[in-house]
């Protein structure tokens, strides 16, 4: 697979824990809303190891763009990339990914898991498509919201905030479960996209089917190791860690 070494060209801080980072776009880079590409920092602290990250900008736009949650406790890649600054280089390659828009319906994320969902929603919006979509986006607390402002501003009343562990006015207060799902949506016979921790994404799912959504209707990055599941979780939420 071809890399590219790109310069960051900015980062900025979203949240406590949030970092954007924009890159340079290798000359003729493509990629659909929803994918990702293979991230390495190009240093030698870090060698060949590689995440794949989500595209957050619009395809047209001059630079790439990353929207990544940092964990300084893992020791990971993640704590060298909160590390870095303006000028230092990463490596990328070709984009990939199953999320992609197939038509109107429910996105549903947990904390980081909706950053393949900010190009699909910026691209509907810049082609006035985002009408009839909605967003459930199920965090710890308020302060942990990616993009809230921007959020309001794309969807109004179809961005659904739920805070599993702070109770604030203006936001539901849980988790995501089969109650919730059936309170917020009135139509299951619509597309459904979810990206979060897995066990969340594994809980929702089980819950959609159950409240009959076609499996074809659940849009997962990783579908083969969830869809089809058809037995119930007893006892499962859907908490965000």
């Amino acid at each position: 697979m071809k890399e590219h070494i790109v310069k960051i060209i900015s980062i900025e801080q979203e949240t406590q824990d949030v970092i954007t980072f924009r890159v340079e776009k290798p000359a003729g880079y493509s990629f659909t809303p929803g994918q990702a590409t293979d991230v390495s920092i190009n240093n030698r602290a870090t060698g060949n190891e590689k995440r794949p990250f989500s595209f957050t900008c619009l395809n047209t736009a001059p630079y790439l763009e990353f929207t990544i949650k940092i964990y300084p406790a893992h020791r990971g890649m993640t704590n060298e990339l909160g590390k870095l600054q303006t000028g230092d280089e990463l490596i990328i390659r070709e984009a990939y990914g199953a999320i992609r828009y197939k038509g109107k319906g429910v996105f549903i994320a947990g904390g980081a898991g909706v950053t393949p969902f900010i190009s699909i929603l910026r691209d509907l919006h810049k082609k006035n498509e985002i009408k009839d979509n909605k967003l459930l986006f199920a965090n710890k607390t308020k302060a942990d919201i990616i993009l809230q402002v921007e959020f309001e501003h794309l969807l109004g009343d179809a961005l659904i905030n739920i805070l599993s562990e702070e109770v604030m006015e203006g936001y539901h207060h849980g988790i995501i479960d089969e109650n919730f799902l059936t309170a917020i949506i009135d139509d299951f016979d619509q597309n459904f996209y979810l990206c979060g921790p897995p066990r969340m994404v594994s809980a929702v799912t089980t819950h959609l089917v159950k409240l009959g959504v076609n499996d074809s209707s659940i849009i997962v990055e990783m579908g083969s190791t969830i869809r089809g599941v058809k037995r119930e979780y007893e006892g499962v939420g859907s908490p965000v860690h």
